[in-house]
């Protein structure tokens, strides 16, 4: 069974599971769901709006569901929503959502290390590890095993694909394609994320082919939307090509450059 720390603040209109843990000197407001499992531990704030999944863990000093710090929010109703089994580290922030998405997502099994910072209306997915005093824009998208490096600087509506590998103190200003690494200053291609992908059990063969996919992408002399039309005619079409490429097409800041 959880146990509620009687010197916590816990508004009567919130939604714990019974065996939810709340530390001393944390506060909870009205409008805040957490799920079964969960360990709130000392001096946490959760505003009204979050919606916290089963087995969390939220160490002191973390805030969840604060308003955005977006001019363009006026009090609208939105959410911050945890997903299960995430842990978010000292000092973290994850602000609610604006009128534009209406919701800030961090989904399951995420680690979000010490004083990073997820803005309003981002989406960060599955499995995703934010390296501690990273900050994540407003709208900012991370796909699922991206690994984000320790003090990198996301701009906001930038994408960040899945599998990636971000080196620490990056400026991410450009979309970051699926299954690279992504380095150097500027924030450029420094080849697909082999480590990465082994830990995913990816076949040798299916990262041979990414690394050819990207061959093609980047270092054959071809502008983006000539490599693409090459890659679409010379790449058998599969779940692995139709992301990277649908990836590409759908960028609306930009792919990061090559070498």
């Amino acid at each position: 069974m959880g146990t509620i720390n009687p010197m916590t603040s816990i508004h009567p209109d919130a939604k714990l599971a019974q065996d939810v843990s709340v530390g001393p000197f944390t506060t909870i407001h009205e409008n805040v769901e957490i799920g079964e499992g969960t360990v709130i531990e000392s001096n946490v704030t959760i505003y009204p709006g979050a919606r916290i999944g089963k087995n969390c863990h939220i160490f002191p000093g973390a805030v969840v569901s604060g308003i955005p710090q977006d001019l363009k929010f006026h009090g609208e109703d939105s959410l911050a929503i945890i997903g299960d089994n995430t842990t978010l580290r000292e000092c973290v922030t994850v602000h609610r959502g604006t009128a534009s998405k209406g919701r800030t997502m961090v989904g399951n099994n995420c680690l979000i290390m010490a004083y990073s910072h997820v803005a309003h209306d981002c989406i960060v997915r599955n499995n995703v590890i934010i390296s501690n005093a990273s900050q994540l824009g407003g709208e900012v998208e991370v796909d699922d095993y991206a690994v984000i490096g320790g003090g990198s600087l996301i701009h906001q509506f930038c994408h960040i694909g899945s599998h990636v590998m971000l080196q620490g103190g990056a400026l991410v200003n450009k979309d970051i394609p699926p299954f690279i690494r992504a380095a150097r200053e500027p924030i450029s291609y420094a080849g697909i994320n082999i480590v990465g992908l082994k830990r995913r059990r990816f076949t040798n063969e299916t990262i041979a082919e990414i690394e050819e996919i990207y061959r093609l992408l980047y270092n054959c002399g071809m502008n983006i939307t000539e490599a693409v039309a090459h890659i679409e005619a010379e790449v058998k079409a599969n779940e692995i090509r139709d992301m990277i490429l649908d990836f590409v097409r759908n960028s609306e800041r930009g792919i990061v450059r090559g070498y």
